[in-house]
């Protein structure tokens, strides 16, 4: 499983108070902002926006990062989260932060951590996504397949596997790299190896070559508001130990439910890997490339802007702001276009 994580990243170029406890009531250590002016992360992997307006910035070495509109501070080990690694942040209902880390899910009430891990039932500590749907479901993705999770006990779900041509890497065969609801209230998930799986409630809907992918090796999954699926892929040969043969196809596809398109004359979208697509409110589609920059998508038309390192998320806040996490550190893109590289000390406004 390290190996596959190094070859996929090498492919790319709280405000607290000192008496917060631990779930193990042990006080954690108070937080103070950085001293020097440095990247947000080497791998700026996860964004994402509270319902009091914080930004959190997950990192794949630095633990989370919180922006309150004023300071910049850290949350890690230290102060009680089970990993650095943080891939994934969502809000639930209670206001409660979850965090999916690289040693399980971790869950912050703002004053306490609880933490979960495979003595607890979790499938598996190394979590890749983190999903809540309209019902209220939780789901958890992670590289040993998906979990659900009612608050208290976690349960396996079970995802068939469809009939392939192409060769599984067995490190990566039951990672699970994205997890949506569409418009009609169907569950996707996105397979490395397997392609896209569609969950209707009852049975199960495959997608994957044979039917029009790219690539079997899903990265992300997202709806447009027409109800088009834009589902990005990476290159399967880039996992060869031979240097010379990672080549082949992966980019981006659209899927209107009835066949797929793809983008070759799009630089960057075709025969390379599309890890991270984002509808942001005003219903524009972001999309990341690995030496391209990032495109947004609007009437019918790929708008790029050169982001010089490749981009693993994205986010718009509520002021208009596109944040983009990347392999290299945090960005973003104004309001008049222009692209930042934001650091420790800023440039936030």
């Amino acid at each position: 499983m390290k190996s596959i994580l190094l070859i996929l990243l090498s492919s790319l170029s709280l405000s607290c108070n000192s008496g917060v406890k631990s779930k193990e009531g042990v006080p954690l250590n108070s937080i103070s902002d950085q001293t020097t002016h440095s990247q947000i992360g080497d791998y700026v992997v996860e964004i994402f926006q509270d319902s009091q307006g914080n930004l959190w910035f997950g990192t794949l070495e630095k633990g989370v990062a919180k922006y309150d509109g004023n300071k910049l501070v850290y949350l890690t080990k230290n102060d009680g989260l089970p990993s650095n690694r943080i891939v994934s942040i969502i809000e639930d209902s209670s206001k409660n932060l979850w965090f999916g880390t690289g040693e399980g899910l971790s869950k912050f009430d703002g004053k306490t951590f609880t933490n979960y891990s495979e003595k607890e039932g979790l499938c598996s500590n190394m979590i890749s996504n983190l999903f809540i749907d309209s019902k209220g479901y939780f789901w958890i993705g992670t590289w040993k397949g998906v979990c659900k999770f009612d608050g208290t006990r976690f349960e396996k779900f079970s995802i068939p596997y469809p009939e392939i041509d192409t060769k599984i890497n067995p490190d990566t065969k039951d990672w699970i790299t994205s997890i949506i609801e569409d418009s009609k209230g169907t569950i996707w998930f996105g397979r490395d190896g397997y392609g896209a799986s569609r969950f209707d409630g009852n049975s199960f809907s495959h997608f994957t070559i044979k039917e029009g992918l790219n690539s079997n090796n899903v990265q992300s999954i997202c709806q447009d508001k027409e109800g088009n699926f834009w589902i990005g892929t990476r290159v399967a040969e880039k996992d060869l130990a031979d240097e010379s043969k990672r080549f082949g196809n992966g980019g981006l596809n659209k899927y209107d439910a009835k066949t797929f398109t793809q983008f070759p004359e799009i630089s960057g979208l075709s025969e390379n890997d599309v890890y991270a697509i984002y509808r942001d409110p005003s219903n524009h589609i972001w999309i990341s490339t690995i030496r391209n920059g990032v495109y947004k998508y609007h009437n019918q038309e790929f708008i790029n802007y050169q982001v010089p390192n490749p981009t693993m998320s994205f986010l718009k806040d509520k002021n208009g702001t596109i944040w983009l996490g990347c392999a290299g550190g945090l960005y973003k893109i104004t309001k008049d276009g222009e692209v930042l590289n934001v650091k420790t000390n800023g440039p936030w406004k």
